[in-house]
């Protein structure tokens, strides 16, 4: 091809480029697939002709550089080369979607697209939140090769700085906390160690600078030292018969700068510099394990190993694939670390998984590129994943994930369920914000409250003094956490509502002059259908009942009770009837027809002055009068009082104390008199001390009259100096 507005120069580096790419492609694609390529780059060189990218090199090198890294150091293949030579088109040009579509298919258009909608992520606190950015950005993806394309873009940006068309700080953050780790996931080891050098250059350029130079300082030296530590490694394997290649090198400019900084010490004191690598070239398939280890015995027979540094990922490989022994052993004073490795393990650890879709599985079946794309998504995804078997991918026939990333306006990325509505993403953020949540701008736009969100919007929710949540709000929203918060608040308000709901009814009674009586309270929620007192006084606060109404049916009961006392007590008068409706509830079995209980604080006996306190769920708790919790509700709840009056014995308890002097026989007199009076002991505790016996016992009591009559006789009792009811 031919260019009008680039040099001639640049014309032959083009040139040059293309035709290294073809000839790469051409030993693996068929001449359909390579046809395909070349299409893409004719389109290419009519569309980006001129056209540079920031630091003045040709777009045309920019985007061929990109293809050659997708195939040739990651094993993609004929879609992928195209989408990267394709990747700036949409972008750069006039050219359209629908218009690649049209050359080069559905799916080529789809990963342009992703690209695009991926570049355009806001990551701006990706240092922070590296997991859930990382799980965000898989979540964006519907097809996996669009992240081997931002792999290879990001690695030809880290080769050509200048190339950077936004900030370099940024490029190199998200370089170092998300491109990085997915990197090192897939295996991709080479372009890991690239990446990461690139990175310490920008962030610490110094350091690179000096452990370079002590490296090459120390070069003849490694040689003559590695050297001597292999000759003997290389006897023995030739000896066992193994065909092998050994490979060594320094450890990596950024490895060995982390192990500084972890260990606290300098270059000369770095543990384990150097990395050995045997490639056991003719072992079969099913023996490899067996050589591996084989190999590890000579090894270990020569040099002292360090048990805590073995690493076994043949028997249990890498999610990634990889496959590999290390141990690391003592070489005089320093320390070696040796990988070993059979010449297919070798290729696989070199590209990485990425580059193996072709590989039969153990079942001798190829895996298709759909699988191959799955089980790439299902090893980035899992975090757990250990085991690696390129077809048993679970996660992948279970479609897409159950869950969305959402962004703020700040870039930080929060997590929710798929369905989740803008309401549940407020109340993520906070309590207050969801409770005062009138809506929100997604993407620029606003959204009412109800509007289901999609995965990566970006939400900035807009609040309001005067909201408060509804009932209505629980349709509205998905998580617990949201459901939680919207309950706890309108039960929280329910009750808040019933206390004024009760104020007010109780003001009415009195101003009806009409006393309080349980029975018609009771005829009054059936009358209202209400599951509870609670109801009842929330549907008077929130004016759902009508006062008046509701007189003329209180009236109404206590006119058929009056009916029925003038039939069943002959010649009691009716005014003498509604008197009656003024005095105090009797105690007895029960309280005009409602269930009592004594209050455990004071335990009141028939003959103590007591009140009735109305229980919110039902029912009458007896305090006796001078009980400080009952004084304390009288002044709070004032309306929840009633006057109530003992009607004969009824069943209860009293604890008294006893003090006498330590003699023989006084227990026995003691528990003699409370015999005699026919009185059960529930419960007793005594001791001495000082010369004294000192008592407690808890005993059921049928009135305070017994009770005084007991007290009076264990005083009588000879050696007892203090009798006293102390609840």
């Amino acid at each position: 091809m031919s260019f009008v507005n680039y040099t001639e120069r640049e014309a032959i580096e083009i040139g040059k480029a293309y035709d290294a790419l073809i000839q790469s492609i051409g030993e693996t694609m068929t001449l359909e697939e390579v046809g395909y390529v070349k299409k893409a780059y004719e389109l290419c060189c009519q569309k980006y002709d001129g056209m540079r990218v920031r630091s003045g090199r040709p777009m045309m090198l920019h985007v061929l550089e990109v293809a050659q890294i997708c195939y040739s150091e990651m094993g993609m293949h004929s879609k992928t080369i195209v989408s990267a030579l394709l990747h700036n088109i949409t972008k750069c040009t006039d050219t359209t979607f629908d218009e690649l579509k049209e050359q080069f298919g559905e799916r080529v258009t789809l990963i342009l697209k992703g690209l695009i909608k991926i570049m355009s992520l806001n990551m701006s606190h990706i240092s922070t939140q590296s997991d859930t950015f990382r799980k965000l950005f898989l979540s964006e993806i519907d097809d996996i090769r669009v992240v081997m394309l931002i792999i290879a873009h990001c690695l030809s940006n880290c080769r050509n700085q200048g190339d950077i068309d936004y900030d370099v700080d940024k490029f190199f953050e998200k370089t170092k906390y998300l491109i990085i780790p997915i990197v090192h996931r897939l295996g991709l080891y080479n372009i890991k160690k690239d990446m990461e050098e690139a990175v310490m250059i920008h962030e610490n350029p110094k350091e690179f600078k000096e452990i370079k130079e002590k490296i090459s300082l120390s070069h003849v030296a490694q040689e003559e030292k590695m050297a001597n530590f292999l000759l003997p490694i290389r006897k023995e394997l030739s000896n066992a018969g193994f065909d092998y290649t050994i490979k060594w090198r320094t450890k990596s400019i950024p490895s060995i700068f982390a192990k500084m900084k972890a260990q606290g010490v300098p270059f000369e004191q770095v543990y384990d510099l150097f990395a050995v690598r045997i490639i056991i070239n003719n072992s079969k398939i099913k023996e490899e394990k067996a050589d591996c280890w084989k190999v590890y015995s000579i090894v270990t027979n020569l040099y002292e190993p360090n048990p805590k540094r073995l690493r076994d990922w043949i028997t249990k490989p890498k999610a990634s694939g990889y496959e590999s022994l290390h141990t690391t052993v003592k070489n005089g004073v320093d320390w070696v670390e040796v990988q070993i490795r059979t010449s297919r393990m070798d290729e696989v650890a070199e590209k990485g998984n990425a580059s193996h879709w072709s590989y039969k599985s153990s079942g001798g079946k190829h895996q298709t590129p759909d699988e191959w794309l799955n089980k790439i998504r299902s090893i980035l995804e899992d975090t757990d994943q250990t085991d690696f078997n390129p077809l048993d991918d679970k996660r992948a026939a279970k479609g897409k994930s159950d869950k969305i990333y959402i962004l703020t306006p700040q870039g930080e990325v929060k997590q929710l369920p798929v369905g989740s509505t803008i309401l549940d993403f407020a109340f993520e953020i906070h309590t207050l914000v969801g409770s005062s949540c009138i809506g929100a701008r997604v993407n620029g736009k606003m959204q009412p409250i109800r509007y289901v969100l999609n995965n990566g919007d970006r939400v900035e929710i807009q609040t309001s003094k005067k909201q408060s949540p509804r009932a209505d709000w629980l349709n509205y929203v998905t998580t617990e956490k949201a459901k939680s918060k919207i309950r706890r608040y309108l039960i929280d308000q329910e009750m808040k509502e019933a206390e004024l709901g009760s104020s007010i009814f109780h003001r009415k009674l009195k101003n009806w002059k009409i006393p309080f009586n349980d029975k018609i309270f009771s005829e009054l929620i059936k009358e209202y259908n209400c599951g509870s007192g609670i109801e009842f006084y929330h549907k008077i606060a929130t004016d759902q009942i009508d006062m008046v109404a509701m007189k003329a049916f209180i009236l109404s009961q206590m006119e058929e009770k009056i009916e029925r006392k003038e039939k069943s007590e002959e010649g009691v008068k009716k005014d003498k009837a509604v008197d009656n409706e003024g005095e105090a509830m009797s105690i007895g079995a029960n309280i005009n027809g409602f269930a009592f209980k004594m209050a455990k604080c004071c335990h009141p006996i028939p003959g103590d002055n007591v009140m009735g306190f109305v229980n919110v769920g039902g029912g009458i708790t007896i305090h006796r009068v001078d009980c400080k919790n009952a004084q304390a509700m009288k002044k709070r709840y004032p309306y929840r009082l009633v006057d109530v009056k003992w009607n004969g014995d009824v069943p209860s308890r009293a604890t008294i104390r006893i003090v006498a002097k330590d003699s023989f026989g006084v227990l026995s007199d003691i528990t003699e008199v409370m015999k005699q009076m026919e009185i059960n002991i529930i419960d007793a505790s005594m001791g001495t001390r000082n010369g004294f016996y000192e008592g407690r016992f808890v005993i059921n009591m049928s009135s305070i009259n017994y009770l005084e009559q007991l007290i009076r006789r264990l005083k009588s009792l000879a050696n007892v100096t203090e009798v006293q009811r102390i609840d």
